[in-house]
């Protein structure tokens, strides 16, 4: 394993802590007879148990050892994979040298490791190979990513030669991507020591659809029209929801994400005090095959707060555009965003006009830069009833009259916070638990 792994060209970079190279070495060392035969099954085990850890991860099944390999594949980030995701193979002359590092996967995929476990006496090899998740309930394990690991494992365990492994991989790479990206669809971002930043999955995102959404027909649509021609590589517009809370802005993004994930949208959360870090989260995805949604959150600012004008920043640009596969889509309870003191007014009286102060109109700005306003305004008693009943439907066990419904909610909503989507969806979730 060793010779073979130090045969490897465009997908020899490996983190730091990574499996494959470890187990090369002490492969290496196995054979050279350079180390004890209880270190070396310590070290082993050290290594089975971190490809465990992956494998409940992802609720691995079958292959343990075939599904790692994948996974390996379907993360390196390497002058071909990333060529492949935004163009496809081609005809390129890096197709042989990528042919010849998936020769040595290939080797890997079905390497002998009987010797070794007959020496040292042990079977964690021959366990892996045949290996069985302890659960399968979704939650325990990031459920998407690892359908697509198990089902790319698969095609290429069965590919009959190099040539049929090189065209599922590289037909994976074109239409899903490579990394990270390809695997999931919604992340936020973790601040590194060095002031670079991270991208960290989202697993197991919310699967709401618009669908699930009752009423805010207009602005479901204003919104689905908007992504639609950014996912089509069409003009668009930066978005912000604002309206009333519990009135369904932050369940339409969401819901927008899962509606054109297929179609290549990704969604990156940021929050208010990592504003500074925008412009480097930008460097980072502009030039992905993918479409991004930068995704804030209840976006509002007290007058003393300067974050603002990061954001404002990469919304209007500078010297470089913002790139075309680039949106960002806010949500707040605030049409003006920023709070507006009378002591930035400023007021000059003159000839019985007042004036406002320029402190006044940069903040007032900051809305004015999305282009999609979106009003979600609390719904009025009956568009609270026609929520309540749609989303009654989906839940069959509830098995009361419309009259007792309508009554109950209103009953509820008078206890919890007032009418609007959300105090709609957590009385039915309580007549629901109530009824099973």
């Amino acid at each position: 394993m060793d010779q073979q792994v130090m045969r490897l060209l465009l997908y020899s970079r490996f983190a730091e802590d990574e499996i494959l190279p470890a187990l090369a070495q002490i492969t290496a060392d196995w054979k050279g007879k350079t180390q004890p035969k209880d270190q070396l099954v310590h070290r082993i085990y050290q290594e089975m148990k971190k490809l465990l850890d992956l494998g409940t991860t992802f609720g691995f099944d079958g292959n343990l050892w075939q599904n790692y390999l994948t996974y390996l594949l379907m993360n390196n980030e390497n002058s071909f994979t990333l060529t492949c995701e935004r163009v496809g193979a081609g005809d390129g002359t890096v197709n042989l040298l990528a042919k010849q590092d998936l020769a040595v996967f290939r080797q890997l995929f079905f390497y002998d490791f009987s010797a070794m476990e007959e020496d040292l006496d042990i079977n964690c090899f021959t366990a892996i190979t045949h290996y069985q998740a302890i659960s399968k309930r979704e939650q325990i394990y990031d459920r998407e990513a690892g359908e697509m690991i198990r089902s790319l494992s698969q095609q290429l365990a069965a590919s009959a030669d190099v040539e049929e492994m090189f065209t599922v991989l590289t037909e994976y790479y074109r239409l899903h991507g490579v990394g990270m990206f390809a695997m999931h669809r919604a992340f936020r971002i973790k601040q590194e020591a060095d002031g670079g930043v991270e991208f960290v999955p989202v697993s197991n995102a919310d699967r709401i659809r618009l669908s699930d959404l009752i009423g805010y027909e207009l602005q479901k649509k204003q919104l689905r029209d908007n992504t639609e021609a950014f996912v089509a590589g069409r003009t668009a517009n930066n978005v912000l929801l604002y309206g009333d809370a519990g009135t369904g802005k932050s369940s339409s993004v969401k819901a927008i994400l899962n509606e054109y994930a297929e179609q290549g949208l990704r969604m990156i959360e940021i929050y208010k005090y990592q504003f500074r870090s925008l412009s480097e989260v930008i460097a980072k995805i502009k030039k992905r095959n993918y479409r991004f949604i930068i995704y804030i959150d209840d976006l509002s600012f007290e007058a003393e707060e300067v974050e603002y004008k990061f954001l404002k920043a990469v919304i209007e640009g500078g010297v470089e555009t913002r790139p075309d596969n680039i949106l960002i889509y806010a949500t707040s309870n605030r049409r003006h965003l920023i709070k507006e003191t009378w002591n930035d007014k400023n007021d000059m009286e003159f000839q019985g006009d007042i004036h406002r102060s320029d402190t006044v109109q940069e903040k007032l700005s900051l809305a004015s830069r999305f282009g999609v306003l979106i009003d979600y305004s609390a719904p009025n008693r009956q568009a609270f009833h026609d929520i309540v009943e749609g989303l009654a439907a989906k839940h069959p066990e509830i098995q009361i009259s419309k009259e007792e419904l309508l009554a109950k909610a209103n009953q509820w909503e008078l206890r919890h916070g007032g009418i609007s989507g959300r105090t709609a969806q957590q009385f039915i979730d309580d007549l629901a638990g109530k009824t099973e």
